[in-house]
């Protein structure tokens, strides 16, 4: 007796500038998601920041409260793209269009990954970017949520394919 072939794992990584507040609770809702679906072993799925600025933190403790509230566990520990992401990702996906520069010129031709932003996977918006509420109170990380949540159902959505 044989099996069916599995479907391919997608390797999918997170992307914002610090790797503290976008992109963890990015990693976060859709490792929920893919759990929810049933397809956590379809993903490997990670995050990192264009800079290292807090490499080695975990993410920003507003980012935490608010995945909690949601009921995530908002785990990953910061670090930086590295060159070997380029190739080891299937898709990066940038949370604005800044990153998304900064990351398209860093990989350079040839490269593996495809880069593409966030709420490009949202069809219920045509804005571009995941504004950054690393500045301002509580109430922009619960507005990061309620942004980053359908996008990542739109991703999954894509992915399952």
């Amino acid at each position: 007796m044989t099996s069916a072939p599995s479907s391919p794992v997608s390797r999918v990584l997170f992307v914002c500038s610090g790797n503290i507040c976008r992109s963890p609770l990015a990693e976060a809702i859709f490792k929920s998601l893919a759990h929810e679906a049933g397809l956590s072993g379809r993903f490997v799925i990670d995050s990192a920041g264009t800079h290292g600025f807090h490499d080695g933190d975990r993410a920003d403790p507003r980012t935490r409260r608010v995945g909690r509230k949601h009921g995530l566990d908002v785990d990953s520990i910061a670090r930086p793209v590295v060159d070997e992401d380029f190739d080891r990702f299937d898709l990066i996906i940038a949370m604005d269009r800044g990153h998304r520069r900064e990351l398209l010129s860093r990989a350079g031709a040839g490269r593996a990954a495809v880069i593409r932003l966030m709420r490009e996977f949202d069809p219920a918006t045509r804005d571009q970017d995941v504004a950054d509420p690393y500045y301002g109170g509580e109430e922009g990380f619960e507005t990061m949520y309620s942004v980053l949540m359908p996008a990542c159902r739109g991703l999954l959505d894509s992915l399952r394919g």
